[in-house]
């Protein structure tokens, strides 16, 4: 990581390699904005199995890739 690079989470990371913005997984998952910034800057935050699973399914549907909780959360 840069000095100048913010901190990302696994998510993070993901959503910045497949340009995707933390607004429009908001927008499409019905999930707050501030949990997906939390969950976007933070390792230790996890998400609840609700939020989780709003995430997983958008982001499936955004990359058409097979993606599990386990990729971002313990």
């Amino acid at each position: 990581m840069n000095w100048y690079s913010k901190p990302r989470s696994a998510l993070g990371r993901f959503l910045d390699k497949h340009k995707i913005t933390q607004e429009e997984l908001s927008s499409k998952s019905g999930v707050t904005r501030s949990t997906v910034s939390r969950l976007c800057s933070l390792d230790s935050v996890s998400p609840t199995t609700k939020n989780s699973n709003r995430i997983i399914r958008t982001l499936r549907t955004l990359t058409g890739k097979k993606i599990d909780s386990t990729d971002f959360w313990t």
